[in-house]
């Protein structure tokens, strides 16, 4: 089954940067950059130039940096000077691309801008045009286009689509949308703009609601062929759509037909990085790249995982870069996994030898957390199996 192709945006150095805390240097940036290109991002959205000198500074030197068939990004508001000052910063890019944009809620057009649909339609224009004369590639988001009436937005597309838009960004803003209103809304848009099929339709996604990766995948399952996207899901509030998870979605459920560039092996990896360089951890309950992604605690689970890893385990470890799963022995675990760590320490326990083993390590695994395998040494030790010189090998 022939697969299309899904683009991969990432904004991590640029939404993802605007998290409370999480600022980083030029140096810091190109770093990750860097990392981005060999992971196989099809986008860097590298800053927005105009919003201070060190973020223009960062999108022209990884501009310079990026050697490989990857687009580099900047992003405007429709304002004239924000779209000079892209263009500049992009200058050194092999493939620049200009992100301009404005609010195209009823909310947005209110109380952000003081004004009417007919004159957001006219700066939309004039800011979409204006970034053409600098650069061929040009995305234009339709800020708060979760909350913006579907007529109203197919409306603006095409007139855009009109004066050489190429990409159409479709964000859920304030991540309210549900999966299949969201998706419905892409859908709409294929369906009811004339010469959609000119441009490539995006989706991003915030995670107000914990549906940005459901609503991504709603978006391409609907004719979206771009999610943006940033490492760990960072970003502003509650974050954007993860890039792992979607990458992972995709790529397990070939049904979809649809996949990306992603080198997945490096996510991991990533993520790390991602998480070290910007000083926010990982939560280890996170999909994909958290500690305990693949790690099993409860006793049924680490009999079936010990037995065939797919019992529990939908995605092989080693595909995201993960050494290997992780059996954690606490006081919910069974004998499968005590006799599974134990061997892996040297103890190959008999059928009667683990029974009496495994009273000793139940009064160890009530008292802490977790029975590490110092622990396992001092629970063989303590029992009258016979074998407590082994605990030295």
């Amino acid at each position: 089954m022939s697969k299309e192709k899904v683009q991969i945006f990432d904004t991590t150095l640029r939404d993802g940067e605007q998290v409370p805390g999480c600022k980083l240097d030029t140096e810091q940036k190109l770093i990750i950059a860097e990392r981005l290109e060999l992971l196989g991002v099809d986008i860097i959205e590298a800053g927005f130039p105009i919003s201070s000198p060190g973020d223009f500074k960062s999108v022209t030197e990884i501009s310079k940096l990026i050697k490989k068939d990857i687009t580099i990004c900047g992003l405007t508001r429709a304002v004239k000077k924000d779209i000079e000052v892209a263009a500049e910063a992009l200058k050194f890019a092999k493939k620049p691309r200009i992100h301009t944009g404005i609010g195209t809620s009823e909310s947005h057009i209110k109380h952000k801008f003081n004004s009417n649909k007919g004159a957001i339609i006219e700066k939309a224009v004039a800011a979409v045009s204006y970034a053409k004369s600098f650069v061929e590639d040009v995305e234009f988001f339709a800020e708060d286009a979760g909350r913006t009436d579907n007529e109203f937005l197919a409306q603006i597309c095409e007139a855009l689509i009109k004066v050489g838009v190429t990409v159409l960004n479709i964000p859920d803003t304030t991540g309210y949308c549900l999966p299949e209103e969201y998706g419905a809304k892409i859908r709409y848009l294929k369906e009811n703009v004339k010469d959609i099929d000119k441009v490539t339709l995006s989706c991003h996604c915030h995670n107000d609601l914990g549906l940005a990766t459901a609503n991504s995948i709603a978006g391409v399952v609907n004719g979206a062929r771009q999610i943006e996207c940033t490492i760990n899901g960072i970003g502003e509030r509650a974050g954007n759509t993860s890039l792992e998870e979607v990458v992972m979605i995709m790529r397990q459920h070939p049904t979809l037909g649809l996949d990306t560039n992603i080198n997945s092996k490096l996510l991991y990896s990533t993520s790390q990085m991602v998480s070290q360089k910007m000083g926010m951890n990982v939560q280890p309950n996170k999909a994909i790249v958290g500690a305990n992604a693949f790690a099993h605690s409860s006793g049924i689970h680490q009999d079936g995982v010990i037995k065939n890893r797919e019992t529990y385990e939908i995605i092989d470890p080693a595909d995201v870069g993960v050494d290997e799963s992780s059996i954690v022995l606490t006081a919910r675990s069974g004998r499968a996994a005590l006799a599974y760590r134990a061997k892996l320490v040297g103890y190959e326990l008999t059928k009667l030898q683990l029974d009496t083993v495994y009273k000793e390590f139940l009064t160890y695994a009530d008292a802490k957390k977790e029975v590490v395998d110092n622990d396992i040494h001092e629970i063989v030790a303590a029992t009258d199996i016979g074998i407590e010189g082994l605990a030295s090998k």
